[in-house]
């Protein structure tokens, strides 16, 4: 396969990840190093390790996990999206004892979320019969880099005050809209 189109299918796998990174952003309002380090590391991680996973896995299991990744990724998302508005909404709870999406369980489901059509493209290349090491290093490295400059921008679009005051709630509605994304992209909503 050659290497451009290793860096397109790369890039369209990182898309979840940049998405969700702004989202992620936004709703720390204030970004560390080590939050943007445990993203990236976490995101980019999970996106080179599904497609080995999905390589190894091979033909057999590709058609079981096709019909129901989608719905995985959605759902995943759509609970943490779910929770996130429920706490911006939540006037008793103070934004100290909000949930960091960057540690424990949220990283994990995020990373499973943003990640699983990496698995389904790790099965793909097994059928063409593509070996895995430098397509998941690259699909991995371009996720890394995704969620860093999605975490950027999200402090540039918090400078602004109505960002800053709904910016849970979007980044909930955003993580919503992804799944929903993902559900149109695998062709749920089709007539």
């Amino acid at each position: 396969m050659p290497l451009l189109n290793i860096f397109a299918i790369a890039l369209a796998l990182a898309m979840d990840a940049f998405a969700v990174s702004v989202a992620a952003g936004m709703s720390l309002q204030i970004v560390t190093f080590r939050q943007t380090f445990r993203l990236a590391w976490h995101f980019g991680l999970f996106q080179a390790v599904m497609p080995i996973l999905g390589w190894s896995a091979g033909y057999m299991l590709r058609s079981l996990i096709e019909r129901y990744d989608h719905w995985v990724a959605f759902g995943l998302l759509a609970v943490v999206g779910v929770h996130m508005i429920k706490e911006a909404l939540n006037p008793d709870v103070e934004n100290k004892s909000r949930k960091d999406p960057t540690r424990g369980l949220m990283l994990i489901i995020l990373s499973v979320a943003v990640s699983l059509d990496a698995l389904a493209v790790g099965l793909s290349l097994a059928v063409l019969h593509i070996t895995i090491w430098i397509p998941a290093a690259i699909i991995g490295l371009v996720a890394l880099l995704a969620t860093v400059l999605g975490l950027r921008l999200s402090k540039l679009l918090l400078r602004f005050p109505h960002f800053g005051v709904y910016a849970e709630v979007i980044g909930g509605v955003g993580l919503i809209l992804i799944g929903l994304n993902i559900l149109r992209e695998h062709g749920v909503f089709a007539l």
